[in-house]
Order: C-alpha cells, then sequence, then structure tokens
C-alpha cells in the first residue's frame, strides 16, 4: 500500500446556510505515511472534520487535498479508493458474513458487489483477514458478533480496500485493552497515512506523529504532542486539571497525562 500527503487548507463547515460553524478555518498539512490525532472534549468537531476528510460533508469553504488533488474534483469511486473510514457508527443488522463484509473492500476496483473478484482481490481479502485474527469468524454474520469484533471487521474492510489515507472515528472503541493493543500496533505498522480521532490522551501521544487539538471547532494547536499538548492547552480544552509527566525510555519521549476534576 502507497500512503499520501494530506493538505487541509481553511475549511469550515456549517450544518446549513447562515447557521453557526461546527468548525472552523482548520488549516494542517500531514505528510506520506504520517499518523495524525485528534484529540479534543466532546463537542469539539473532530468527527465533523473527519467527515470533510472522507468527502461525507463538503466544507463551506477551503479544501481537502489528497497528493495535492482537491477531492471534490474526483470521482467518489477514485476518491473510494484512495481513502478509507471505520467510524463508530457500526452497522449490526447486515445480512452479510464477515468475509462479505471485508469483500465490500474491493468494491471501488469493481462495478458493484457480488461482480467477478481476481485472485489479486482473494488474496487481499485473506491477508486483510489474517491481520485482524478474524480467521474463526469469517462465516459468522455480523449482527451475531460483539461490538470489539464489529470493529475488528470494519478495520479489516477498510484495509481490504488498500487506500492511501485511512480515517479512523475512536477506533479503540469498545475494543478490550488486548485489542486495544493490537489496533494501535496495527496503526503503527501500517505503511500508509492514518489520521484517527481519539478521547485518550495517553494513547494518542503514544501512537501519533501530529496531534491536532480542537475545541469548540476551532484549532487550539498543531504539531507534536510535547508542543501541542501542553498542561495549560489540556487544562483550557477539557476544563479539568491536567499533569503530565514525560518519560524518555531509551532515548523515546512519551507522554503520560493525569486529569482530575478542577477543584479536586
Amino acid at each position: 500500500m502507497k500512503a499520501a500527503q494530506l493538505s487541509v487548507e481553511n475549511i469550515s463547515w456549517s450544518p446549513k446556510p447562515k447557521s453557526s460553524n461546527l468548525l472552523f478555518s482548520t488549516t494542517f498539512k500531514l505528510e506520506a505515511g504520517g499518523i495524525l490525532g485528534i484529540v479534543g472534549p466532546n463537542g469539539a468537531g473532530k468527527t465533523t472534520l473527519l467527515r470533510l476528510l472522507y468527502r461525507f460533508h463538503k466544507p463551506i469553504t477551503g479544501s481537502v487535498k489528497i497528493d495535492g488533488k482537491d477531492i471534490w474534483k474526483l470521482s467518489a469511486r477514485e476518491t473510494a479508493k484512495q481513502i478509507a473510514a471505520v467510524l463508530q457508527e457500526q452497522p449490526s443488522d447486515f445480512a452479510l458474513t464477515v468475509r462479505e463484509i471485508v469483500s465490500l473492500g474491493r468494491t471501488p476496483f469493481h462495478h458493484g458487489f457480488g461482480s467477478n473478484r481476481g485472485e489479486i482481490d482473494e488474496v487481499i481479502i485473506e491477508k486483510a483477514i489474517n491481520f485482524l485474527e478474524l480467521q474463526e469468524l469469517t462465516n459468522r454474520y455480523l449482527g451475531t458478533l460483539s461490538g470489539g469484533e464489529r470493529q475488528r471487521v470494519m478495520v479489516a474492510r477498510a484495509l481490504a480496500q488498500e487506500p492511501k489515507l485511512l480515517i479512523l472515528d475512536e477506533p479503540t472503541n469498545h475494543l478490550d485493552i488486548k485489542h486495544q493493543l493490537e489496533v494501535l500496533d496495527l496503526i503503527r505498522n501500517l505503511s500508509i497515512t492514518i489520521v484517527t480521532s481519539l478521547h485518550d490522551l495517553n494513547l494518542a501521544t503514544s501512537v501519533c506523529d501530529q496531534i491536532l487539538l480542537l475545541k469548540c471547532g476551532q484549532t487550539v494547536g498543531y504539531g507534536k504532542a510535547r508542543d501541542v499538548l501542553t498542561e495549560k492547552a489540556v487544562s483550557d480544552a477539557f476544563q479539568v486539571e491536567a499533569h503530565k509527566e514525560v518519560l524518555q525510555p531509551s532515548n523515546t519521549e512519551f507522554l503520560t497525562f493525569h486529569l482530575n476534576k478542577k477543584g479536586n
């Protein structure tokens, strides 16, 4: 899989014309192969931003470009060949098996579900299933799976799409600790560009190259975690008391946050 450069230039969005914006003048650039973590309190605009990146919402100002091309000047099929998304809202009533769901990742490369897939498609599908350790679930229907199992299926479907840019909305939701760590390892080891929203600051700082901190739809900071996630910035954004520790095992810097209600 190849990685793409992502350029976001001055994008804003509101649900209706002349209504209040939910996202204001957001700008950043993520180099090919980079991992961006979007963090912020509930209502900060994280999901809205992700929806703009995978073409669910069209910005009212600005542009989203992948390898220099505005995604709204590409066809939906061409966009789907380059960008895959794993969302928080997981369907549970599909009358499809795990293998059929993962196979949907190949749809942008063919004309509709049920079209003949080639040998290379089957190899890619099998690789994605094995990577997420879904071998024993391939014939199960999606509705019979736990939330964590469904999450792994959706990640496998996205990987079968062979995207250049992978969008993950809270990818560790519904997962136990073992599978949280496995998904984070997967994120670290994929050779593609990744944008993910995370509610856990410690997870975000451990896996992401860049951090975008949002509050009320506005950018508080963008850059390395140590520069963006200061105690003051985290305290102001989340309205908590934040205490940051810097750990440096083997010359690698890790940040750990301890958060408490203000006044405690």
